[in-house]
């Protein structure tokens, strides 16, 4: 352990494989695919997303300001949570303990559904609050829900955002503003994300396939993530953070990979650890053209020996601003259990690009897993990467 360590607690989490960690560990591990087809975003048009599909808690009670599919999100994975919230929230002070979520949707969908019942020149309905559409409405949601008075924001930085939630919570805890900080991500699919992806011309209207020569864009998806984040040891332990920005495109990534690369090297850097102590990489791998490639050009710069890697976006769809989160969470259960997530695509890796060691066929690590590193890249280049490892002791 570094000294720029914290503990990850054992993860809240919903997504399209599941709500609990055990149903959602056989689905990653075994490369169950969570997409459903539908067209309730795009009519006409159906297309595989990870959509939740588990039963959300009933928000209809909630302040208005509260109500979105969001913060329901949020709400079960907080559920999930369980023992470690209980326990957080008995031992720490409410102005001690600080909410950081990352996400790029709030509850713009519900502002969406107003539109769509006043029209364009009706009133907006009485049950309208422009404040749930906030980027700041998920963080606040948690600390109000949990009578929390620390440190309380949201971070939106499109696909890196929950990583970025993740470093500031480790910022916070080294900086002495917190003892603990609930940190993670959440995002819901609405109209304004499907259709601006479509309209970029980065969705495939087939099951994604991240690294294939077949690769024609991504599976949306939505999800929540969310960890206990404190300075304690033991346990899996965020170890290092890398953040850059390319400023190369909008939403285009540098081709060479090399904002993507410094990333990974300030996240091994920070942990103290070499490159070839990486047991296993969870690729951003969205299965688009640019993305794959740049990632394992980026990926191969800094391993001359890459480790065994795989995108789980093909499992659960991109979730954007809970990417982040949720991968770390992957990790967390690929170190704990001992197993890699499987890589999903039809196996026919694109010789165009420089070739990384996919795990596909329920392929077994050579060794256990002790140090995961994440991947999250984002639109302009907001490049983060999360290093994750396992406390020997707690085996």
């Amino acid at each position: 352990m570094t000294a720029s360590s914290c503990r990850l607690s054992r993860p809240g989490v919903v997504c399209s494989l599941g709500d609990d960690l055990d149903t959602i560990g056989h689905a990653l591990f075994s490369g169950q695919r969570g997409l459903t087809t539908s067209d309730a975003f795009t009519p006409g048009r159906p297309l595989p997303l990870g959509q939740v599909t588990s039963e959300l808690p009933d928000d209809s009670q909630w302040p208005k300001d509260h109500r979105s599919r969001n913060n329901r999100l949020l709400a079960l994975a907080l559920a999930r949570l369980g023992d470690e919230i209980e326990s957080l929230l008995s031992s720490v002070p409410g102005d001690r303990i600080g909410v950081v979520i990352g996400s790029s949707t709030s509850g713009i969908g519900e502002t969406e559904s107003a539109l769509a019942e006043s029209g364009r020149e009706g009133p907006l309905p009485e049950t309208f609050a422009y404040a749930r559409q906030e980027l700041g409405a998920p963080a606040r949601f948690i600390a109000e829900r949990l009578g929390i008075t620390g440190p309380c924001y949201t971070l939106s930085t499109a696909c890196s955002s929950s990583a970025r939630a993740l470093a500031s919570a480790r910022r916070l805890l080294k900086s002495g503003q917190c003892d603990a900080v609930i940190a993670g991500g959440a995002d819901s699919l609405c109209r304004l994300t499907v259709n601006g992806f479509l309209s970029l011309e980065a969705v495939s209207d087939n099951p994604c396939q991240p690294f294939s020569r077949h690769r024609d864009g991504i599976n949306l998806g939505e999800a929540a993530a969310l960890f206990v984040v404190t300075p304690e040891s033991g346990g899996v332990q965020l170890a290092g953070v890398g953040e850059s920005v390319d400023a190369h495109h909008i939403s285009a990534p540098r081709p060479d990979g090399s904002g993507a690369a410094e990333a990974m090297r300030q996240a091994l850097e920070m942990a103290g650890l070499e490159a070839s102590e990486i047991d296993y990489l969870n690729l951003h791998g969205t299965g688009t053209a640019l993305n794959d490639s740049m990632e394992a050009a980026a990926v191969t710069t800094l391993f001359p020996t890459p480790p065994a890697c795989s995108s789980t976006k093909g499992l659960t769809g991109h979730t954007l601003g809970a990417a982040g989160a949720l991968e770390a969470a992957f990790c967390w259960l690929a170190l704990t259990q001992g197993r890699l997530p499987e890589h999903r695509f039809d196996g026919v890796y694109d010789p165009e690009i420089l070739p990384l060691p996919l795990v596909t066929n329920g392929a077994t690590p050579q060794r256990r897993p002790r140090r995961a590193l994440s991947n999250s890249f984002a639109f302009g280049g907001n490049n983060a990467s999360l290093l994750l490892t396992l406390d020997p002791r707690t085996e």
